[in-house]
């Protein structure tokens, strides 16, 4: 424990973003520089606590090491703490940017001060170790001769990859997207996480020995089947994410102007990445109405793009009612706060165009177009807290162009049309979490495309715990943690 009266002392703060007015002129990411003084003070208030729920079911899903390394920072031993950090994530670069930090919603500090700023240090920890060049290559001395084909590069296929590949084993991941990175790459905006940082970690991989695939979408024609790869590999290892949206089947749904968060989110990016937008092969929000539909992360990372866009005006709407500013009573600690926040999306609305975006209890009737069957608008009604349409409350809005981020319904399930693997009731490939073996016995399946839409943490976690079941069953015993 760093300075025992730590959390008397000190209150909350944690590190600012980029003015909002001056950020939404750019693509750029929306952190400040890492202050080192108000970081150390930050980790003082850490009370190593006897049973650390930071740590626990509730709290991180990877189990950082969250005391060590905050102790370590309070003493200015910077490498140290890196060294814990990477211990049990994979990915601290890209969770300390996009989690939302549910280790702060179980730390034992929270319950009657403001909780430790967690997320913070973890992403501070991370950046100065690859600044410092802290981070790198590590190449197995040893190989083994079993191989393992991971199809999907998202962060559940890249850390199940590097810890298949630290005990040894030759790993090739397949990608049916251009680039590596999953979710991470083309399903968070650029402002949020910076690709360079993928394009680095991607970097390292390769020196560390394994094989990417680009543009190679397994069980689609004129790619290999799946069954190809369990023919030439020990074991695969599905992450394939949950990449089935949810649509919004209402009248006047078919036609232009009403379109999929990924589909809006990933354009833009590619674009950025290929052409810095010049090539115009994205679906611009320039000039126009924009209305989201669905909250959560997507829902307002395209907020926060449409705005970047220059929009002419932004709502969106929640079917869910607001969320209380406290814990209500169903929502205790150390279970993840359920509470009213203002994200970097709303903030961003609420500074370029004068208001919060969000409309509660809300729900669609109908996308309105005109004679030519261009989208002008939505009906819509509102709703009780058991989603019931409540009458009187039609409502019609203006509207130009309309995204649906109302989350994802499984896999694509294409890939294992010419290999029997069992799916759950969601559709997801069927496999007991910490064991993630499906119905067949060379194939696992770990991430989104397993447990349904979730976390980038999450994800990971699912990744380390397949990994480590693999090489348990290669092997006989594994090392992996």
């Amino acid at each position: 424990m760093g300075k025992v009266t730590g959390f008397k002392e000190f209150s909350r703060e944690v590190e600012p973003y980029r003015p909002a007015k001056s950020r939404v002129l750019d693509f750029k990411e929306i952190y400040t520089d890492h202050d080192d003084k108000l970081l150390n003070t930050q980790a003082a208030r850490c009370m190593n606590c006897g049973v650390p729920f930071c740590q626990s079911g509730e709290g991180c899903p990877v189990y950082n090491l969250i005391p060590e390394w905050n102790d370590l920072v309070y003493n200015e031993q910077w490498e140290d703490a890196f060294d814990r950090l990477f211990k049990t994530n994979n990915f601290p670069e890209v969770t300390g940017r996009v989690c939302p930090a549910v280790c702060e919603g179980a730390c034992v500090l929270g319950i009657t001060e403001t909780p430790v700023a967690i997320k913070n240090l973890e992403f501070a920890i991370a950046d100065k170790g690859i600044k410092s060049g802290w981070l790198k290559p590590k190449v197995p001395e040893v190989r083994t001769n079993r191989k393992i084909a991971i199809v999907g590069s998202g962060p559940a296929g890249l850390s199940a990859a590097q810890q298949l590949n630290s005990v040894g084993h030759s790993v090739e991941v397949y990608e049916r997207s251009d680039r590596i990175g999953g979710l991470m790459m083309y399903g968070i905006p650029n402002m949020k996480l910076d690709k360079s940082i993928l394009d680095m970690r991607i970097e390292i991989m390769e020196k560390e020995g394994i094989i990417f695939h680009t543009n190679t979408d397994i069980g689609a024609p004129n790619s290999p089947s799946l069954e190809n790869l369990i023919n030439e590999n020990d074991s695969v290892l599905l992450t394939t994410g949950a990449t089935k949206p949810r649509d919004l089947g209402i009248p006047g749904r078919e036609g232009d102007g009403v379109h999929f968060a990924m589909e809006f989110l990933g354009k833009n990016t590619k674009s950025l990445l290929d052409s810095k937008l010049k090539n115009n092969n994205f679906i611009s929000a320039q000039d126009k109405n924009v209305i989201v539909i669905g909250g959560g992360d997507t829902g307002n990372d395209c907020l926060g793009t449409s705005l970047r866009h220059k929009c002419k005006s932004l709502l969106n709407f929640e079917i869910m009612p607001e969320l209380p500013r406290d814990r209500a009573d169903n929502n205790p600690w150390p279970l993840f706060p359920r509470i009213h926040k203002v994200d970097y999306g709303h903030e961003e609305s609420i500074e370029v165009l004068g208001k919060d975006p969000r409309e509660y209890s809300i729900s669609g009737k109908e996308f309105l177009r005109d004679e030519s069957g261009k989208l002008i608008g939505i009906k819509t009604v509102m709703v009780d807290s058991a989603f019931k349409e409540i009458k009187g409350t039609e409502k019609t809005w203006k509207a130009d162009l309309i995204l649906l981020a109302m989350g994802f319904l499984g896999p694509e399930n294409y890939i294992n049309q010419e290999v029997d693997i069992d799916l759950d009731e969601r559709s997801n490939f069927k496999a007991d979490h910490n064991i993630h073996k499906t119905s067949h016995p060379k194939v696992f399946a770990a991430g989104d495309c397993r447990r349904g839409q979730s976390l980038v943490v999450w994800a990971i976690n699912e990744g380390r715990a397949a990994a480590r079941e693999i090489d348990k069953e290669l092997m006989g015993s594994t090392a992996l943690i």
